[in-house]
């Protein structure tokens, strides 16, 4: 089967833990950078990269990389990209998105004109037509100019890879579902121990633990823009993908993960979303104050999303809220918690310094992710015959 690069962008400083999971999926990696990371593939590995990636953002056939300092330069580079290869004689294609940092070309409607008009102009020799009717499958482009080095790209997906198809409404203030599922992949948490989110809003902490324990894959149940190029990708490869991840799943397991909020009407909207995920019987949630976290386990673990305070009405209620969630962590004495925040007072209100902190970009708000590390659990010990 034919290969291609494949770029897997992810959020910024989370690279390793797209890493760790492209590695578990079997797959070299060929290049790590700044939000990114790039794979040799095939079409089987955009099925199951897609399918299976809990912390991708979406995935994309690499077409062309190249150095561009004029717009012609720009023409000539994309026009000699295989494009023939990939889309077919009644393709729709467009540039749906151009983004440029530190480029000699800075205009993201012009360089979306050039590469189509491009684009058009290899087809035309391919195909030998003067003109396209686009009556068939889509095939989005998206084009990255970083330090004038174009990198020019099939996207795969459509709907970004956050969108697992079950949270359907959202709380005030949600976390994607990409990054909360590579924020808990940061931790030493395992499906055998507690976790708890005391501000859960719709669930996404929760519910992404909960896919996390049981196997689901997070794509298994949603739709992919490439499912329809059937000149380069089988139906076939799609079927025998969504069929290995539903040999994977066991929900026949004992779990712990539970979900608080204060808002009743949220706390409805995050069992809904666990009904839809496939996890409802693995997940709790509850109406209930921060003030009153508690829970009579040990070396849990506290994975959460607190209030930012991005508006002013709210920004006065954060020393107290942050204060509460300090108190009653302390309470819980063997246990770790792993918060994300753009909060700078957090750790002064928490009543203790982080023992380790990362810097990550929620969106454009630039957020730390706050980590409390509790003692590590005593061994178990091993009885004869394991």
């Amino acid at each position: 089967m034919r290969t291609f690069p494949i770029i897997l962008p992810c959020h910024f400083g989370l690279e390793a833990v797209l890493k760790r999971e492209i590695n578990d999926l079997g797959y070299d990696i060929e290049q790590v950078e700044d939000g990114r990371v790039t794979i040799l593939g095939d079409a089987d590995a955009v099925c199951r990269t897609n399918i299976f990636l809990r912390t991708a953002e979406r995935v994309l056939i690499c077409v062309g990389r190249f150095k561009a300092f004029t717009y012609d330069e720009l023409f000539e580079n994309v026009k000699a990209c295989p494009w023939d290869e990939f889309i077919p004689e009644d393709g729709r294609f467009w540039v749906t998105k151009a983004s440029t940092v530190n480029s000699t070309l800075y205009s993201p409607s012009d360089i979306q004109s050039i590469v189509k008009k491009a684009m058009v102009e290899k087809l035309k020799q391919t195909y030998d037509k003067e003109w396209f009717d686009e009556s068939g499958a889509d095939y989005p482009v998206r084009v990255f100019i970083n330090k004038d080095e174009v990198t020019v790209c099939l996207d795969t997906t459509g709907d970004s890879l956050h969108k697992r198809g079950y949270r359907i409404k959202a709380g005030k203030a949600p976390i994607s579902e990409t990054l909360a599922a590579a924020l808990i992949l940061m931790t030493p948490w395992r499906k055998d121990r507690i976790l708890v989110d005391p501000f859960c809003g719709s669930g996404t902490f929760v519910i992404e633990a909960a896919m996390i324990a049981a196997n689901i894959a997070p794509g298994m149940n949603r739709e992919f823009t490439a499912e329809k190029w059937t000149n380069f990708i089988e139906k076939k490869l799609w079927y025998d993908a969504v069929s290995d991840a539903e040999d994977e799943i066991n929900t026949n397991i004992d779990t712990d993960i539970q979900g608080y909020d204060i808002d009743p009407e949220v706390i409805r909207t995050a069992k809904e979303n666990a009904v839809r995920a496939g996890v409802e019987k693995l997940v709790h949630f509850q109406v209930r104050p921060v003030s009153e976290l508690s829970h009579h386990g040990k070396y849990g673990f506290i994975i959460t999303n607190p209030p930012y305070g991005e508006r002013l009405e709210e920004a006065a209620t954060l020393p107290a809220i942050y204060s509460d969630l300090g108190r009653q962590f302390a309470l819980l004495d063997t246990w770790s918690a792993y918060m994300i925040t753009s909060y700078e007072d957090a750790e002064k209100y928490i009543g203790r310094k982080a023992d380790k902190n990362r810097k990550i970009y929620n969106g454009m708000i630039k957020t730390f992710y706050y980590q409390f590390l509790g003692p590590k659990p005593p061994k178990r010990n091993k009885t004869m015959g394991d």
